[in-house]
Parts: structure tokens; C-alpha cells; sequence
């Protein structure tokens, strides 16, 4: 995620170098033949402004329908954040809760609490990973016993797996007394929605935006800067002022560039971009708020943008 509020020239020339060079070529060859005194290459206006104001249309449905997504990626991790917590704090109070009973075992319940909250932590760093599609899966060895985590090298979808092994964990603890009542039925509550939060996330990562709209946004982005020179050659040439076609086509070919790559970049927010939602931070947060409540001193540090950028 970007912070920062200048940027890079040279950076954001990156994204759109193609498009710059292509209008750059066209508006060259434009005012040479020009200069050869061929004027009927000279297009009016109008050819121009219409494309550009169906480029816009097709533009702006493009930008708001990717920042929708990008912003339902961002509310769905705020839900993750919350039932978390929620989630660690019915596994602590509820296995505290029942310390007044004759079969409670302290030893028993605090590694019951601990285990949960570690694997809720775990789930989060794998629904991570498993978004952004990195097979880095050793990071998860910290929060897993040994023979769950060879089980869990194994499986597909592995949050999924994750939830799976949670659930079994919550009714071992119900068998053995750990929990009791209707403990099971809350935390199965904040289990469902954490699963429903991955299964709306896969959604977005899983579906792209309609694949139309993107080809007819560069087709139609093209046209317009292959025409555009043509358009403005036979105003500058009657000014004899004809070389100014090419640094005008690109400033106008930059802004209609930049304001199409906006809306390309924002469209898939899982990609572990400096413009994707900040997954990693989002997670170091969760483990630093699941593992305070558990007690422990000995917390990650929070994540800091870097060069202005939160990852």
C-alpha cells in the first residue's frame, strides 16, 4: 500500500514506458511527414475528442470497479483482524472459565490456549501465502507442531486445513473437559466467519475483472494515441509551430496512460504489489494483538512502510 504522497517520476514512467514510446514513435513520424509537406495526413480534432471521451467512459468504469475490489480486500482484512481477536479471546476466557471444576488441569488448559492462538496465528500468515500464491510455507514451523505441519505440507488449501485441525482441537477440549457448555458453538461462530472472510477473498483473487473491459481500455488506449497526433499535426503546422505535436502528445498520452495503469494495478489487491492491500502488515499485527493477549512480553516488531510503502 502507498503512503507517500509524492512519487517517483522515474517510477511511475516505469508503468507506462510502453505507452510513452509507442505515442513518442507516432508523434516523430507524424511531424516529419508533416515537415515533407504532406498535410493531408492532418486529421480534424473531433476524431480525436470522441475517442478520448469513449477511452474516458471506458476508463472510469474500469477505476471504480477496481477500487471496489481492492477496497472489499481491505474491509475483508479488517473483518479477519477482528474475529481473531475475538476468536483468542473466547479460547482464553472460556478455558479460564472453567478453573473452578474438579477435572481442570492448569497445565491441560494453558497449552490449550496456547496452541489455539498460536494456530489462529498461523492461519492468517498461510491464508496470506496462499493469496499471493508464495510457497514460503516454513514460516508457518513456528506456530505448528511438528506432525501438523507435515500434515499440513500436505494438503491443498491449507488455511482451509488449518480451520480443520482448529475445529478437531476445539472438540478434543470439549471431550477432555477443557471446555465445556456451549464453548464450541461461539468459537465455531468466529471460525465460520473467519472462513467466509477466505472464501470472499479467493473470490476476488480467483475472479478478474471482465476481461473486455481491460482489452477495449488498451485497444481503445492505443487508437487514441496512434490518432492523436494526427489530430493536432494540421493546428500546430498552420502556427508553424509543428514540433510542438510531439511533447503535447505525450503530456495528453501520459495522463490517459496513468489514469488506465490506476485501474490496472488496483484490479487484483493480492499480488504483493507496493499497490496491493498490506497483507503482511495486516498479519504482524494480528500476531502481535493474539500473542499480547496471551500474556507474552516477546512480540514482532510492527511493520514500518518502507521508502513509503506498506507491505
Amino acid at each position: 500500500m502507498i503512503l507517500k504522497r509524492n512519487f517517483n517520476p522515474i517510477k511511475v514512467f516505469g508503468y507506462v514506458r510502453k505507452e510513452i514510446i509507442f505515442s513518442f514513435l507516432v508523434s516523430i513520424l507524424v511531424w516529419i511527414i508533416f515537415e515533407f509537406k504532406i498535410s493531408a495526413i492532418a486529421l480534424p480534432f473531433s476524431i480525436s475528442a470522441i475517442l478520448g471521451s469513449a477511452l474516458a467512459i471506458f476508463i472510469a468504469f474500469r477505476n471504480n470497479s477496481s477500487y471496489g475490489r481492492w477496497w472489499e480486500a481491505r474491509t475483508l482484512w479488517g473483518g479477519i483482524v477482528n474475529s481473531s481477536r475475538i476468536l483468542a479471546r473466547l479460547i482464553i476466557t472460556f478455558t479460564d472459565s472453567h478453573s473452578h471444576q474438579s477435572n481442570y488441569e492448569k497445565e491441560r488448559s494453558e497449552s490449550f490456549k496456547k496452541e489455539m492462538v498460536w494456530y489462529c496465528i498461523a492461519w492468517v500468515h498461510a491464508l496470506r501465502l496462499h493469496l499471493r500464491k508464495q510457497d514460503n510455507w516454513e514460516e508457518l514451523q513456528t506456530y505448528l507442531s511438528s506432525d501438523d505441519f507435515d500434515a499440513l505440507t500436505n494438503s491443498q488449501n491449507k488455511p482451509n486445513f488449518l480451520q480443520l485441525m482448529m475445529g478437531r482441537k476445539i472438540y478434543q477440549a470439549m471431550a477432555n473437559g477443557t471446555l465445556g457448555g456451549f464453548d464450541s458453538f461461539q468459537m465455531e461462530g468466529q471460525l465460520l466467519a473467519l472462513a467466509n472472510y477466505q472464501g470472499s477473498c479467493e473470490r476476488i483473487k480467483n475472479t478478474p475483472l471482465l476481461r473486455q473491459y481491460d482489452f477495449f481500455t488498451r485497444l481503445f488506449l492505443y487508437a487514441f494515441m496512434l490518432l492523436l497526433p494526427f489530430s493536432l499535426i494540421g493546428d500546430f503546422g498552420r502556427m508553424e509551430i509543428g514540433y510542438l505535436v510531439i511533447p503535447v502528445t505525450l503530456i495528453i498520452s501520459f495522463v490517459f496512460a496513468i489514469l488506465a495503469k490506476v485501474g490496472e494495478v488496483n484490479e487484483d489487491p493480492f499480488e504483493n504489489r507496493i499497490t496491493d492491500v498490506p497483507l503482511t502488515a495486516l498479519c504482524i499485527t494480528i500476531e502481535r494483538d493474539l500473542r499480547e493477549m496471551l500474556g507474552e512480553k516477546d512480540l514482532p516488531a510492527p511493520a514500518k512502510p518502507f521508502e513509503g510503502y506498506l507491505y
